[in-house]
């Protein structure tokens, strides 16, 4: 450590090398190690000064994903423009894929429902309040409402008979 850099530190406190500044404005900085004026020895560390310093304006993902493992301290040197960039052009091509892959899943689907090779999902339908006194009670039908594997004895009861 120079002599400079000590006596601008005793006189104007913490010096902060600014690192970079991210596309939403957000500024970096690292604090070298560094003795206090009380001679006490000072660990490096990573700041970020947001760009919307206030708590209530923070949006998730207002800190890219390479800065915050920059600052987390789970990579050493602070990502590059090109890195940047890399990425998100990464990022875009796979929000593509998938959307292009869901778009081919359901046509799929509905190619397959109009074949009858899968059979189309049940409609639930409700009858009546959850607060209706009948709600929940077991109503017994004319027409069969479960297959062979589901059955329950006394859910169906054949046409004619009334309990």
């Amino acid at each position: 450590m120079s002599r400079i850099t000590s006596l601008l530190r005793r006189t104007f406190g913490v010096v902060k090398e600014h690192v970079g500044t991210d596309h939403l404005g957000n500024k970096y900085y690292y604090i070298p190690e560094q003795k206090s004026w009380t001679g006490r020895l000072m660990r490096p560390r990573r700041l970020i000064e947001a760009a919307n310093p206030k708590e209530f304006e923070y949006i998730e993902g207002s800190i890219p994903s390479e800065w915050d493992a920059w600052i987390r301290g789970r990579r050493k040197q602070p990502p590059a423009i090109e890195e940047l960039l890399q990425n998100e052009r990464y990022r875009e091509q796979i929000k593509i894929r998938a959307s292009e892959a869901e778009e081919m899943d359901n046509a799929l689907q509905a190619k397959e429902y109009e074949e009858g090779l899968v059979a189309q999902p049940v409609q639930i339908q409700v009858k009546g309040h959850a607060s209706a006194t009948q709600f929940g009670q077991t109503e017994f039908s004319e027409d069969p409402v479960s297959t062979a594997n589901t059955f329950q004895p006394g859910s169906w009861t054949p046409p004619g008979s009334k309990n």
